[in-house]
């Protein structure tokens, strides 16, 4: 849903004021159309062709969409400050969260000539968001995390939760991720980065 589909949009034209518009978008047109006491006009305001065309003067344009992202994530990569005099660590513990922020797009219609002289339209997205993630994962919990404490080396159950901000495309999300992990057995009290926060590097796939 977060491609450029039918909806409700805020269009930026160049000298203009933003204005909102509704988008009917399919393989051949995108029709915009202006709203009159808060409903689409009935007759769009302007037709972008997506298919090659002779002549068609069109400049860029940018369409802005918001809307709510639901992820399903997971920090490939954990970076935790030294603590207890164990250096720092950077972990790659297997770890999976949902994910929930609230979602920008910016499109961009640009017009193009190609050696037949016929205008091409490409549209480009950057979407970024930022929200929370929550979930499980697992952890190492050995002697050196428990201050020689534990005399065994496992790994442990977690919660981790946290904030993320993320840079968008059509399907995958790339960011960075600060949270905290909640070890669910006894030796919580034990381990040294017990309320200690992490730095990730976060992934996601959308679900809606």
């Amino acid at each position: 849903m977060h491609g450029l589909i039918s909806g409700n949009y805020t269009m930026k034209d160049e000298g203009k004021i933003d204005k909102q518009v509704y988008l009917e978008v399919t393989n051949e047109y995108i029709d915009v159309y202006d709203y009159i006491k808060n409903r689409p006009n009935k007759k769009s305001m302007l037709s972008i062709p997506l298919v090659p065309i002779d002549s068609f003067i069109f400049k860029d344009m940018i369409f802005k969409k918001e809307s709510l992202d639901i992820d399903i994530t997971s920090i490939l990569l954990k970076y935790r400050t030294s603590v207890g005099g164990l250096p720092a660590q950077l972990n790659t513990d297997l770890n999976i969260a949902l994910y929930v922020g609230w979602r920008h797009d910016n499109y961009r219609i640009i017009s193009k000539k190609d050696e037949l002289e016929k205008n091409h339209q490409k549209i480009s997205n950057m979407g970024y968001d930022f929200g929370f993630f929550f979930g499980p994962g697992t952890t190492t919990v050995n002697p050196s995390t428990t201050n020689n404490r534990q005399v065994y080396d496992y790994s442990g159950m977690i919660i981790q939760a946290g904030f993320a901000g993320f840079l968008e495309s059509n399907v995958a999300s790339f960011g960075l991720s600060i949270g905290y992990d909640y070890l669910l057995n006894s030796d919580r009290k034990l381990w040294i980065y017990r309320n200690k926060p992490w730095v990730g590097f976060i992934v996601g796939i959308a679900l809606n």
